[in-house]
């Protein structure tokens, strides 16, 4: 049984254990100490919900536990039924492997802790859970469910099925990403309304746009632009927040800066083979500049993942920006001087943008995509070298995506007859 742990304002009773007070409460970096100032508010057929996210200190300081530490991460949720039927929360849907309370209570606390209180701890959490979700007309319930941890941006669903068991039951689902402070995230830096200034940008049409996209240059450099590296494999079409809740939707992870902090757990997982989700990446040029953004998908060590580089650019289409990626899959790390660690690539990069093209369509990210020419066929018994000397062979295609922030059938996605690699 899934049971959701009322929030109330809290207030100390024992050395190790916090108590909620019955009164409940109302409904660069990210700033941290102020969870609520971040909650988010989505409403669909008289449902409103309402989620946000603490952070590792705001966690420690609500529940007297290091919940991140142990892998936890508390999600608080307010859902009102203005509707005229009964409703019923899924909390499966925000995470099919949450912690029930009493998991979080017991979680390694006697062991931390041999003198606490277990029965009080216990009913800390019982005595602020609510077993029933259903909501009935008019009623509002508040809490947390407790999930497994993400750090940087929190992605989940918060699904409500109406009338459960009628005959027209009606299935609701709210989609939240939310910031999460922690992290020194690349991307969070970026101005991108004063990117380029209003007289930079360019209007192109379809003809216009394949033009410049095959006659752009084949690959990213290094700072002085004077060495090619990876082949430039990626067009991608949509506003900023598109590309952001595209790649988040796919389970795709933002990257960290190369600071103090980053290098040292970046140090740690090289030595110890484990996962850094949010490893910095190295620092590639287009337009003069490093990568906008960059997002990874690891494995469970820090020497496999996919990763991909996307630089915004002055051209749109449609009236949405056009940008230049480059994407690959790395094979191994290994350490420099100059960038912390750099990776080995797959040579064979054009498998690794077909898995991004079905992996998008797979999230229901996807709106259009088609080819065109650009980087140059590169064939397997003549490779190409990276800016670290690894191979790299290619049909010479790039791949062009239209992403969308709202989800997309699988079976909707329209695919635009531009170039033709396969024939």
């Amino acid at each position: 049984m899934i049971i959701l742990v009322y929030f109330h304002r809290l207030v100390g009773v024992a050395s190790a254990l916090l108590f909620l007070s019955a009164c409940a409460s109302g409904g660069g970096s990210i700033p941290d100490g102020d969870w609520e100032s971040r909650i988010q508010t989505q409403e669909k057929n008289g449902i409103l919900v309402s989620a946000a996210v603490p952070s590792a200190k705001e966690a420690k300081q609500l529940f007297a536990k290091p919940l991140y530490q142990e892998g936890i991460q508390p999600v608080w949720l307010e859902i009102t039924n203005n509707s005229d039927t009964l409703v019923t929360f899924l909390p499966v849907g925000l995470d099919a492997q949450y912690f029930t309370p009493l998991e979080v209570a017991n979680n390694d606390f006697e062991k931390k802790d041999p003198d606490a209180p277990v029965k009080l701890v216990n009913t800390f959490f019982l005595d602020q859970s609510i077993i029933d979700l259903r909501l009935e007309p008019g009623e509002t319930r508040r809490g947390f469910i407790f999930s497994k941890l993400d750090e940087g941006t929190k992605a989940f669903n918060v699904d409500i099925v109406g009338n459960p068991g009628g005959e027209n039951t009606d299935f609701l689902s709210f989609t939240f990403f939310i910031p999460v402070p922690g992290l020194n995230i690349d991307h969070y830096d970026v101005d991108w309304k004063n990117l380029y200034a209003d007289d930079k940008w360019i209007d192109l049409s379809k003809d216009e746009l394949i033009e410049a996209i095959e006659g752009f240059t084949c690959c990213v450099t290094d700072k002085g632009g004077s060495n090619n590296g990876d082949p430039l494999n990626l067009v991608i079409i949509g506003q900023p927040r598109d590309v952001y809740t595209a790649f988040i939707r796919a389970g795709w992870d933002e990257t960290e800066k190369v600071t103090r902090t980053s290098t040292v757990k970046t140090i740690a997982s090289f030595l110890s083979g484990g996962e850094y989700r949010y490893s910095p990446v190295s620092g590639l040029y287009v337009f003069g500049r490093s990568q906008d953004i960059a997002f990874q998908k690891a494995r469970e060590n820090i020497h496999e993942r996919n990763h991909l580089r996307l630089w915004m650019s002055w051209v749109r289409y449609e009236g949405i920006p056009v940008w230049m990626g480059q994407i690959s899959r790395d094979i191994g790390v290994r350490f420099t001087t100059k960038t912390i660690t750099t990776h080995k690539i797959d040579p064979n990069v054009d498998e690794t943008r077909e898995y991004l093209l079905e992996d998008l369509a797979y999230a229901q990210s996807l709106l259009r995509m088609g080819y065109v020419g650009g980087v140059g066929a590169v064939p397997i018994d003549q490779p190409k070298g990276n800016l670290t000397g690894d191979p790299w062979f290619s049909d010479g295609f790039r791949l062009v995506l239209w992403l969308s922030s709202k989800p997309v059938p699988i079976d909707e996605p329209q695919p635009l007859n531009w170039r033709n690699p396969f024939q």
